[in-house]
């Protein structure tokens, strides 16, 4: 089939999650370019090459981590999560603040000495 002049067929677009995660399965795995390329039906002899250059460790010294969008949902919830116990933690800790600037004055107002020892026949030992 022969190309007119000047049309050039329409490439395909590869979206960045795709390119990355291609690059990781190359650098940690054994399979060598040409093999990788085949498997996904990637056009273009240097194209993964170009790829790994861009997105590799290589001598850039850059670390990829693909997420899928499970995985990033699941860590924004965890992020969320994290800020609901803290802001817990904080108020438990607010509350028993309270508590035993409560407890002193009471025991102050019945003219109760030591309140320690209050604490423990209020609780029972």
């Amino acid at each position: 089939m022969r190309r007119k002049a000047g049309v050039r067929k329409p490439g395909i677009t590869y979206s960045k999650a795709f390119k990355m995660s291609i690059v990781r399965e190359l650098e940690e795995g054994e399979m060598p370019y040409e093999a990788i390329r085949r498997k996904y039906g990637i056009g273009g002899s240097a194209t993964v090459q170009k790829w790994a250059r861009k997105y590799g460790k290589g001598d850039s010294g850059k670390i990829i981590r693909v997420e899928k969008p499970k995985e990033i949902n699941e860590r924004e919830q965890m992020k969320h999560r994290i800020k609901a116990l803290e802001k817990a933690l904080a108020d438990a800790h607010i509350d028993l603040a309270i508590e035993r600037a409560c407890t002193r004055v009471a025991c102050q107002r019945a003219g109760i000495q030591d309140v320690a020892e209050f604490k423990k026949k209020a609780s029972g030992q």
